[in-house]
């Protein structure tokens, strides 16, 4: 059965998706309450959870799904008078910014930005991204305190003037309050709350907004959509997977039914084994199951991947296998349809189109010869 069927059903959603972005567009955004209205809005095709108004002369607002809001000034241009008290105040050229949120730094990255972050909240390490790694060990990014523990002193050192934090800053929200009263500016990034993978591969376009970066934003968003166009064209071959990984304390964890890789995985043609796993209405992306339900359910699946992001590298299926003996028994392992997600596979919002690809590329077949992707690797 060809995935083309679908694709009117496909477009319907998107524009159902569509309408609700500009229903949470106009609830982000009252615009600068000063009289200027702006010239023209950012197109998005995916993303829910921020919007971009361009005005006159440079100046853009950012608006985000929480109600935040955020006035970019160009360059040597003035803070224009009458302007909502809401809206915080960010001037260009953005330098020396404390990244604490993890997924941002290769939309950095690929938008060749890197040098606007200075300081970040992640050891070198910690960084899956090589230019970030490089960055670190050359000195030109320095290690600033985690998330909920930033080195305020370091930050004034360096005059840092805004903190993008992730989500988890709601964990610690004395940092932000501390941040905020010290006048360094907090941006959370929100993309994780985006119900589309490419929603999250869109925030370049936000990032780009703020570094004058928005040609290169919109180039480097097209190829993956691309990506993921060639996945939607292709057919649904209803294959079978379990995604997961075993934690220290040996049990199972697998995504939540929902969530952005679960969507991966259907947009590439597979099936996930685990329907209406976890709560829709909360944020935790993942469930942790005791082996004996796991395998109850992921015994027949044709595929098997196994998350080394989290659970740490496996290079073989013996290695697999000697964290539970009881994965010999699956089906995917004993017919060798066993694969391995990178490292770097969380740190790459930026190729989730080209994700897509690759896990389509093991469920038509078309990986059976292969022995690596891009992102996945085979287990033998």
């Amino acid at each position: 059965m060809r995935r083309r069927r679908f694709l009117p059903l496909i477009l319907t959603l998107c524009t159902i998706c569509s309408l609700f972005a500009g229903c949470a567009h106009e609830q982000q955004s009252t615009g600068l309450s000063n009289g200027w209205v702006p010239e023209r809005s950012m197109e998005l095709q995916f993303a829910t959870q921020f919007s971009v108004d361009y005005y006159q002369d440079g100046y853009k607002l950012i608006s985000l799904a929480d109600g935040s809001r955020y006035i970019v000034i160009p360059e040597g241009a003035a803070l224009p008078k009458g302007i909502a008290d809401d809206i915080v105040v960010l001037y260009q050229p953005l330098e020396n910014i404390y990244l604490a949120a993890t997924s941002a730094i290769c939309l950095f990255d690929a938008l060749d930005s890197l040098d606007a972050i200075r300081l970040s909240g992640t050891r070198e390490d910690g960084w899956h991204i090589e230019n970030a790694r490089l960055a670190m060990q050359e000195g030109r990014m320095l290690f600033a305190g985690k998330y909920s523990e930033p080195d305020y002193e370091m930050l004034l050192g360096y005059r840092c003037p805004l903190a993008v934090e992730s989500l988890m800053i709601g964990h610690a929200s004395e940092v932000k309050d501390k941040l905020e009263e010290l006048g360094i500016a907090v941006f959370i990034d929100q993309s994780s709350m985006e119900p589309h993978p490419l929603g999250r591969t869109e925030w370049i376009k936000l990032y780009a907004a703020l570094l004058n970066r928005e040609a290169e934003a919109e180039k480097l968003f097209a190829e993956q959509v691309e990506y993921l166009n060639d996945a939607a064209d292709a057919e649904s071959f209803e294959k079978t997977v379990a995604f997961f990984h075993i934690s220290s304390s040996g049990h199972v964890v697998v995504r939540k039914s929902g969530d952005y890789v679960t969507k991966m995985l259907e947009l590439a043609g597979g099936r996930y084994v685990f329907d209406n796993l976890g709560d829709p209405e909360t944020r935790t992306s993942t469930v942790v199951m005791e082996m004996e339900r796991f395998f109850a359910t992921a015994k027949d699946a044709d595929y098997i991947i196994y998350n080394s992001t989290i659970g740490g590298e496996v290079r073989t299926i013996d290695e697999l296998i000697a964290k539970n003996s009881l994965l010999a028994e699956l089906k995917a392992v004993q017919n060798g349809n066993v694969w391995c997600t990178s490292e770097n596979m969380y740190q790459e919002t930026t190729q989730l189109g080209q994700m897509i690809q690759s896990f389509r590329k093991v469920f038509s077949g078309e990986a059976d010869g292969l022995d690596e992707l891009p992102y996945l690797y085979r287990l033998r």
